[in-house]
């Protein structure tokens, strides 16, 4: 399922956390390697810190992908795509997350825990995981998301 045999790491916020335990139970089901970065119950955390940890993670190499999930899922992606070589999608439906690979080739998908059901989150993850990225024209496309990123023109 996961195109470069790394695990994934998936990481939520208090208002996503059952949601995420759920999302790991279907992983671990389907034999794919699952790492949590947090949180760990409904306690309140701060949805950045979850973000970057997941972001770092990738970025170096530990993890090939990562899911993350807030309350909308609009905070984590306003978050995770501060890392340049990070491409966070917030989707809400199959179509979405299908695109977001093929196209995009998102390395972090985003759902909002109350917003997204449990059957459609597995059906999500499920495209999001099996999906490639076509390449082609969309891989000329993400090589200027990163030539224009403030990030790259200032050396970061």
């Amino acid at each position: 399922m996961n195109d470069n045999g790394l695990p994934i790491v998936i990481g939520c916020d208090h208002a996503a956390f059952a949601l995420k335990e759920r999302i790991k139970s279907y992983l671990a089901g389907v034999g794919v390697p699952v790492e949590d970065a947090g949180a760990f119950s409904e306690a309140s955390v701060d949805y950045p810190d979850v973000a970057a940890r997941v972001a770092k993670d990738i970025l170096a190499g530990r993890f090939g992908r990562g899911i993350l999930l807030c309350g909308t899922g609009i905070g984590m992606a306003m978050a995770a795509n501060r890392f340049p070589g990070i491409r966070a999608a917030l989707c809400h439906d199959l179509f979405t997350a299908t695109l977001c690979r093929q196209h995009n080739d998102a390395n972090v998908l985003i759902m909002g825990g109350r917003i997204i059901g449990d059957g459609l989150a597995m059906a999500m993850v499920k495209a999001w995981l099996e999906t490639p990225f076509e390449g082609g024209r969309h891989a000329a496309r993400l090589e200027k998301l990163e030539r224009n990123s403030p990030c790259h023109s200032q050396g970061r």
